[in-house]
């Protein structure tokens, strides 16, 4: 099993300064690693090596790319869904968490530790609510499309009606549209 991080292992103020320095442009990785281990060795703690900053740098990089990947993608989406029906905002939602749930997923399965029983209940509650939700909205699709069609069979019958034909006709013209067996 792989070693834990030394930088995981950082006191939270120290590894709060740590991402400060990181994200400052000024500040190399060299020096960076340098304040920190100055820090730790005031406190009589170990240093932490190059490497593992290095490490810790890339990672902050690729989750902060990702971070302005979705932003990005979030924002493509609104601005063309803004005047969309809600329900297929909630659709897209739907996907996005979706998508969320399965990289959690695969993250706690790649992870050196065993997750924890927590994690994994509020992942399946998650899932679970997120299938209940996709169920209702295409039980909402579904009873709005049933809407659309009486609606558009009411007003068939109606110019029907106005243009002469029987009653019977229009009966048959209505269940015809409806998908309904005479």
């Amino acid at each position: 099993m792989a070693k834990k991080s030394t930088i995981k292992t950082l006191p939270a103020d120290i590894l709060e300064q740590l991402q400060a320095l990181l994200r400052d442009p000024r500040v190399t990785q060299l020096d960076a690693t340098q304040r920190i281990n100055a820090i730790l060795a005031e406190q009589g703690q170990e240093p932490v090596s190059k490497s593992a900053v290095n490490r810790y740098a890339m990672q902050m990089a690729e989750v902060g790319r990702k971070l302005q990947e979705s932003r990005a993608i979030a924002e493509m989406w609104i601005g063309k869904l803004g005047s969309q029906p809600a329900g297929e905002v909630g659709k897209l939602l739907n996907e996005v968490v979706r998508n969320l749930a399965f990289d959690a997923a695969m993250h706690m399965a790649e992870d050196e530790e065993p997750a924890h029983p927590g994690a994994i209940k509020e992942l399946a509650i998650a899932i679970e609510k997120l299938e209940n939700a996709a169920s209702k909205n295409e039980q909402r699709d579904a009873l709005i499309r049933k809407q659309e069609r009486e609606e558009m069979a009411n007003k068939a019958a109606d110019i029907a009606k106005r243009n002469g034909l029987t009653a019977e006709a229009i009966a048959t013209f209505k269940r015809e549209m409806l998908g309904v067996p005479a």
